[in-house]
């Protein structure tokens, strides 16, 4: 369509802009009703204005004014323009809707074609069905007018004929249950009497009711008779045996005798494969040795006895429970009665085989075949449990497997036990085999490392063993016990905190020795102590972790805290080295104690060389450091003095004591030089020679040299000396003093000790004269 000019619309309005809002305004109206008609949304939030050329209530005058007012001639223009643009694009909009909608149009039009030629059909259909419903009543109307009189004696008739069947069905029915019983159709034959029974009851008083009565009631007993003799035979099948007891039913005999003989009757065949159970077992005794695995056992069991016994319960709960219950509630409940007694007393033995053939597994090595053959065990009892809920045998289904679980526990707690007495008497062993020289080296820390790692990964093995209990797919896991008291107080208190325990009281009994000093290697007890150390500082908590993490998981009870553990583990540590340090003191205390007691310490000679026993003494010591060094570190010593090893002793190094010892001796001397001493002790510090040593190398030999030389301190005091004797103990303890000072923590120790000894072998010396110092001084450097 052409859009008009300015001037030459076809409206008479007052200037070009009416003729074209008044077209603009019908195509608006035209578009509207076609967007209610599809239902497009409508353009919102307008507001009312006249000079809206969009809105509803737009009017040309206020809009045409609006632009002469406001614009100029040029924008007029463009406004024309702008407009012509619009009129051509809605023109364009509805010719594309009327396209669009043409093929709409037209399949509307053919379908109400369409269906006024349906309905001119359907019209004709009903009133031919309505003239044929009208002959149809005419012809009933005709007919029941007809037979009107006859009705009564055709209804007459047809009861007198039903009557006349019904007595030539009693009348044949003797022959009838005869015939059925011949052929085998017990079921039949039974229908027939079941059938006829009320009848014959009914008129039983009459002669020739009599005798049919009595004829149906002998072949009916002797088919009752017949069906006890194969409700009896055991080798009848389940489905006979219930095909038995449903005709018995049906023929009224005695629902208790039946359910007895019922149950006895299953009750023979399940225990004849629990005999065979019972044999796998290994006899009644359970002496002799099981045969096959446990879960071929287990197997062999679900698939024989616990398939036929969940086949007799739903037979019998099929056959009697229901039967009975819906003739009355009492016979239902004596039924359900003597059923939950018959299975708790079949299941129960079979319980008793299957805890007795599982508890017959004692090796620790492989548990995945125990816990399999248990959760096959668990899961087809719950066919069981589901057919009969009122035996209660889920629980003690689950009680066997728990107590199997807690015994696995406590058989792996004592597999643990033995394999640690094993590796300790292996590694007493090892510590007794001497080693070639240059090769014993770093033995004790191999060992260690050997003994820690074999305990570690053997209870690493025994967890990754216990875990299966509780894992995923085990249909026992998700019992509240596998998820609490198994894993808290089985697994974690009774297995691996009662291990850790009894490592560190088996560790502290090596303490125990009764007095035998050899009963235990001195190099077993400490290594023992750093294991106990190991534990305390990172093996405790390793162990504790790993267990938590695997079994516990959310479980928050209150267990043993680790803190506990390493406070014992730190104990036994504690307590072995104190008792090694005694130990090795002892050794070389029992050397310096025979040779200060076998010695004629007063008609000696004249010393010229250090005795055998010092070097002894010395090399024991530097061996011992060397044993502890590979399993402590060094520890914290004082600052040493440049002249350590020049010392010289009180007794020949002071020269107001040494004039004490000249020739000049009075009677008096010895009461001044014990006044001294007191005094001088009284302000020395007090050396407790037993207390506890600390984990490190040097307080290990500080306490050993304190035990040494406090025991050759107090044998010096028992002996008396001559001038000699003195002289060769000035020379000892001038090489000791050389020596071990090195080994102390503080030098001043070693000192003080050597010079008390020094000091007691003076004061208890018959001709108190000391050798030169130089000379000392030359013996040990030759010696």
């Amino acid at each position: 369509a052409a859009a008009p000019g300015p001037g030459s619309g076809p409206s008479a309005g007052p200037g070009p802009g009416a003729g074209v809002g008044a077209g603009a305004g019908g195509k608006r109206r035209a578009h509207g009703m076609l967007q209610l008609y599809y239902g497009l949304p409508e353009a919102g939030g307008r507001q009312l204005h006249p000079a809206d050329i969009d809105g509803a209530n737009f009017m040309p005058e206020v809009y045409l004014n609006k632009l002469r007012s406001e614009c100029t001639l040029t924008e007029l223009m463009d406004s024309e323009t702008e407009m012509v643009k619009h009129i051509r694009a809605l023109d364009s909009d509805m010719q594309t809707l009327v396209y669009e909608n043409y093929n709409k149009f037209i399949s509307a039009t053919d379908t109400i074609r369409k269906m006024k030629n349906d309905f001119r059909k359907m019209e004709d259909e009903m009133d031919c069905l309505a003239s044929n419903m009208a002959a149809i009543t005419e012809f009933s109307a005709r007919i029941s007018h007809t037979l009107q009189d006859q009705h009564q004696q055709i209804t007459k008739l047809s009861g007198v004929h039903t009557l006349l069947r019904k007595l030539q069905f009693l009348f044949e029915l003797p022959a009838r249950l005869s015939k059925c019983v011949e052929l085998g159709a017990y079921g039949q034959a039974v229908r027939y009497y079941s059938k006829a029974r009320s009848v014959l009851l009914q008129y039983q008083h009459m002669p020739s009711f009599q005798g049919i009565h009595g004829d149906c009631q002998g072949i009916m007993a002797g088919l009752a008779q017949r069906l006890r003799v194969q409700f009896r035979d055991g080798g009848s099948s389940a489905k006979e045996l219930a095909e038995c007891v449903e005709l018995l039913l049906c023929l009224e005999e005695p629902a208790a005798e039946l359910c007895d003989e019922f149950l006895s009757q299953a009750g023979s065949r399940l225990c004849g494969q629990l005999s065979v159970l019972e044999g796998d077992v290994g006899g009644e005794g359970g002496g002799g040795k099981p045969q096959g695995d446990v879960l071929d056992f287990i197997d062999r069991g679900c698939n024989g006895f616990v398939s036929d016994a969940c086949l007799v319960i739903a037979s019998y709960q099929d056959l009697f429970v229901q039967r009975l219950a819906s003739s009355g509630p009492e016979l239902g409940a004596m039924a359900s009665a003597k059923l939950v007694v018959f299975v708790r007393e079949v299941m129960g033995r079979y319980f008793s085989l299957v805890e007795a053939r599982v508890g017959a597994e004692r090796g620790v090595t492989d548990n995945s075949l125990l816990v399999r053959g248990l959760d096959r065990f668990h899961r087809r009892l719950q066919a069981v449990v589901k057919l009969l809920p009122a035996a209660g045998l889920g629980p003690l289904a689950t009680g066997i497997v728990v107590r199997v679980a807690a015994d696995r526990l406590h058989r792996y707690l004592q597999a643990l036990r033995g394999f640690l007495a094993e590796c300790l008497t292996d590694l007493r062993q090892s510590l007794a085999t001497p080693r070639p020289l240059g090769k014993d080296g770093s033995g004790l820390a191999d060992l260690l490392a050997t003994l820690s790692s074999a305990i570690l990964n053997q209870l690493k093995a025994v967890l990754a063993s216990v875990h299966l209990f509780v894992a995923k797919d085990i249909t026992f896991s998700n019992k509240p016990y596998f998820k609490g008291q198994f894993c808290r107080q089985g697994v974690r208190e009774g297995l691996v905190v009662g291990f850790i325990q009894h490592l560190c009281q088996t560790a502290g009994q090596f303490c125990e020795t009764g007095g035998e000093r050899s009963a235990t290697p001195p190099g077993l007890l400490l290594l023992l102590s750093r294991l106990c150390l190991d534990y305390e500082t990172s093996t405790v908590s390793y162990i504790l972790t790993l267990t938590d993490e695997q079994f516990l998981g959310q479980d928050h009870s209150p267990v043993t805290p680790v803190t506990v553990l390493c406070a014992g583990a730190r104990e036994s540590a504690q307590r072995l080295l104190n008792h090694y340090v005694k130990v090795q003191g002892l050794n070389v205390s029992q050397m310096l104690r025979k040779s200060v007691e076998t010695r004629d310490w007063i008609n000696t000679i004249e010393p010229r060389n250090v005795r055998a026993v010092m070097k002894r003494v010395v090399e024991d010591i530097t061996s011992i450091d060397l044993q502890v060094g590979l399993l402590y570190e060094e520890g914290v010593r004082k600052a040493h003095s440049s002249d350590s090893s020049k010392r010289t002793f009180s007794v020949y190094s002071n020269s107001r004591q040494q004039s004490r010892y000249t020739p000049s001796y009075t009677p008096s001397a010895p009461m001044d030089t014990n006044l001294l001493s007191n005094i001088q002790k009284l302000f020395s510090e007090r050396i407790d020679i037993f207390s506890p040593v600390e984990f490190n190398k040097v307080s290990v030999l500080t306490g050993i040299i304190k035990i040494s030389l406090k025991t050759f301190l107090e044998c010096v005091r028992l002996r008396s000396f001559g001038r000699y004797g003195l002289q060769q103990i000035q020379v000892d303890c001038q090489y000791l003093q050389l020596y071990l000072w090195r080994f102390a923590s503080d030098e001043n120790l070693v000192h003080f000790l050597l010079d008390e000894i020094v000091g007691s072998t003076a004061h208890r010396c018959l001709d108190p004269v000391t050798m030169e110092q130089s000379v000392i001084e030359v013996i040990c450097e030759r010696g």
